[in-house]
């Protein structure tokens, strides 16, 4: 059993004022699949990087083997996938990528072509491969379905649950559920490391956050009742102060200021001393807390349409030059439907959904909208954001206050407003993008792959406004709890 050792990390980045890490100890066996979970900006892609000594810290890692990071930065994407597996793994078998190539559902003539010509899918499940074969090696695997389908992601997540050996950031619930058998958890204070699958985790999670919040509520009234006390204390003392200069209403005639001012003296310390176990209750109060991830509900008024069909779609077929990604889709939009667009990667999800918001692509059947009918859509791509998010509320004409009161919810904190678009992390740059679009008042939201680089606490956020408000909205999500959970209609290309 080979250990990394973690003791007192303490990291933060150059010119920011709060630690990242601070204190942080435990321990990992490399022999686990480890799950890393927690909400974005917490600091798990940096930790990685500490792993791979990308940064100075404060502490000490210990560490028993070489890491190595995926996604794997593939130099010469024009060399073949084969070369491509052998320059990550020079001992490698050509019998041995094939055997893994196989396990991921990916053919042997991926190994002849050009690196740059595999799909996303396709590069992902090829550096996976090589990346296990690789001895002596403890993996590093950081958000690896961003380019999966469904499909995909069930395939991977069955290849990893039989390897050993690695860490595995993602927000994807029945994927993590499907391959981990222990939790590292990135919380508010602190990183805890517990036995089980995500849905083990969340389930002794949630346990734990009753307690404390129960226990929060007792010392919330205790906390209230010593104030109570401390302010009639103080009230006392001063009234007692006063009488001894005749000053106070109730008291008329001759006075003993030495005895007055005793006693005075001897009410003041117990208020005093009232207000130091109130300040220590508040101390108590903090601990329990430390942990309890605040996920404040979410709103969305969206305004009525005047009729019920908001939009059809009759025999769509989509072109790229001479190649047809979908023939004949036919469906209607009703007010109140949530339809999940589901098929494989290449099928025309997302250019269904382009067209639907008005892109010019070349297609052939008909699309009928509603009269004045309002769309909101947040797309797949969050390359585009730059600048300041002064100047992207200005450009999207949204209310201000309410567009930063979704993203506080949405656990941004109050320096993120401060930051440029380019420097936020891939969830926080999709929060943004669905921030504004519950801030637009349209009639049917077209969402595409809302919940990528999203963490599971907002998806959780997310799920339960669409659940309560019940929008009309069409998307497209690789996130199979997610989609169960949300859909009334599913149409699968």
């Amino acid at each position: 059993m080979a250990l990394i050792n973690v003791s007192n990390l303490t990291f933060s980045y150059d010119g920011s004022y709060d630690n990242i890490f601070e204190d942080a100890s435990f321990q990992i066996d490399t022999s686990w699949r480890l799950g890393f979970v927690g909400r974005n900006g917490r600091g798990k892609t940096t930790f990685l990087n500490l792993l791979l000594g990308k940064y100075e810290y404060r502490g000490t890692i210990s560490l028993p083997c070489e890491c190595t990071y995926f996604p794997f930065d593939a130099a010469d994407m024009e060399r073949t996938t084969l070369e491509t597996a052998v320059g990550i793994c020079p001992d490698i078998q050509y019998w041995e990528i094939v055997r893994e190539l196989s396990l991921l559902e990916v053919g042997e003539e991926v190994l002849s072509r050009p690196f740059a010509t595999l799909s996303g899918g396709e590069r992902a499940k090829a550096l996976l491969a090589a990346l296990f074969l690789k001895e002596n090696s403890f993996l590093l695997i950081d958000e690896p379905t961003n380019h999966l389908d469904m499909h995909g992601r069930e395939v991977v997540s069955r290849y990893l649950n039989g390897k050993k050996g690695f860490i595995l950031v993602s927000h994807d619930r029945s994927f993590l559920d499907g391959c981990i058998d222990h939790v590292l958890s990135i919380n508010r204070v602190g990183i805890e490391v517990e036995r089980g699958n995500f849905s083990s985790w969340l389930v002794n999670k949630e346990r734990r956050d009753a307690f404390e919040l129960a226990e929060n509520k007792k010392l919330s009234g205790e906390i209230k009742r010593l104030e109570k006390t401390a302010r009639q204390k103080a009230a006392w003392s001063d009234r007692i102060e006063s009488a001894k200069y005749g000053t106070d209403k109730y008291k008329t005639g001759m006075v003993d200021r030495g005895f007055v001012g005793a006693q005075s003296a001897r009410m003041m310390k117990r208020a005093k001393n009232v207000e130091a176990r109130q300040q220590a209750a508040v101390d108590e109060k903090s601990k329990l807390l430390k942990n309890i991830e605040t996920t404040e509900t979410l709103k969305l008024h969206q305004p009525d349409y005047h009729t019920g069909r908001l939009m059809t779609l009759e025999k769509l077929s989509i072109y790229y030059g001479e190649r047809r990604v979908c023939q004949d889709v036919s469906l209607t939009i009703e007010k109140g439907d949530r339809v999940a667009l589901l098929g494989r990667n290449g099928t025309g999800k997302s250019s269904i959904l382009k067209l639907v918001v008005g892109e010019d692509l070349a297609h052939s059947g008909k699309i009928y909208k509603g009269r004045q009918l309002a769309i909101s859509y947040v797309s797949q791509d969050t390359s585009f954001l730059r600048g300041s998010l002064a100047g992207f509320i200005l450009e999207s004409g949204i209310d201000e206050s309410l567009f930063k009161a979704i993203l506080r919810k949405l656990d941004f904190s109050r320096t993120q407003f401060e930051k440029n678009l380019e420097d936020y992390s891939g969830g926080q740059k999709k929060k943004v993008l669905i921030a504004r679009s519950l801030c637009e008042r349209s009639h049917l939201l077209v969402w595409d792959e809302p919940l990528n680089f999203i963490d599971v606490f907002s998806r959780i956020q997310i799920e339960n406004l669409l659940l309560q408000y019940t929008p009309s909205i069409i998307f497209v999500d690789h996130d199979e709890v997610f989609c169960d959970k949300i859909a009334t209609h599913r149409v699968v290309l």
